[in-house]
């Protein structure tokens, strides 16, 4: 069995889903995938159930009810992974936006590094993304600038949703108590971890916007981060903020 699994939350991305299974599991490091899909209308979660016949033993499915959010998709992955004996977890989206490629590089942080948790880094060697309208950008970079600066973290992108766990880190998190369901989320991980004092390392990578499919940002998502951030770092200051199992 395969020691590292790639949880890829998908909604309504039957164009790249075929295409990005078939590029992980090319790789000369052996990885599993798990797609967590949101009751696609587009047919992504049947495809998925065709592509399984070339790949029984690797690819795996959860169908769920409707759109529920990133956040609780991962943390549905992350349980699943849990209960199996996988010891490196990983983040990455169905649409390109990050390189099947650097999974390897993610990988060999936390197995052959000291790393707990490698974040695939927009941020930490300049801005590295390819694609984006000059406002996302400069929106994406002030954001993580300003989670930097509210949570204390020395990370440049906070917001990545590109990322490689060492099994013990998403055991110690109390994964029923993350409270951020969009975008969120990915901050709430990373500041968990590090109150945790698990070590984090940011790999660079280049992000690529989709080419096929539609974008899942929304204002609403963007408001989750700006301002939970604020209520999650006042809560972290009290020692009732849950962040691991014994708490």
């Amino acid at each position: 069995m395969a020691e590292a699994l790639v949880i890829i939350p998908t909604y309504n991305e039957i164009e790249n889903v075929g295409r990005i299974i078939k590029n992980v599991f090319s790789l000369q490091r052996d990885f599993h995938i798990l797609i967590v899909d949101d009751g696609s209308p587009d047919g992504t979660g049947d495809k998925v159930k065709e592509i399984q016949q070339d790949y029984p033993d690797g690819l795996f499915l959860l169908e769920r009810t409707g759109k529920l959010g990133l956040g609780t998709a991962y943390i549905q992955g992350f349980k699943w992974a849990l209960q199996r004996s996988y010891r490196y977890i990983f983040e990455m989206d169905a649409d390109f936006s990050h390189n099947p490629n650097d999974l390897i590089r993610l990988y060999n942080a936390c197995s052959k590094g000291n790393a707990h948790l490698a974040i695939g880094s927009r941020y930490v060697t300049g801005v590295n993304v390819v694609n984006w309208p000059m406002s996302r950008v400069l929106l994406s970079w002030l954001a993580s600038k300003y989670v930097r600066w509210v949570t204390g973290m020395d990370i440049h992108d906070t917001t990545a949703g590109f990322i490689c766990y060492k099994r013990e880190v998403l055991e110690k998190i109390n994964l029923n108590k993350i409270k951020f369901v969009g975008y969120a989320f990915q901050i709430e991980m990373k500041f968990k971890a590090y109150l945790l004092k698990f070590k984090i390392e940011e790999i660079p990578v280049v992000f690529t916007d989709r080419t096929n499919g539609t974008s899942k940002m929304s204002k609403g998502i963007i408001s989750e981060a700006i301002f939970g951030v604020i209520k999650m770092k006042f809560k972290s200051l009290f020692k009732k903020y849950e962040i691991s199992q014994d708490d």
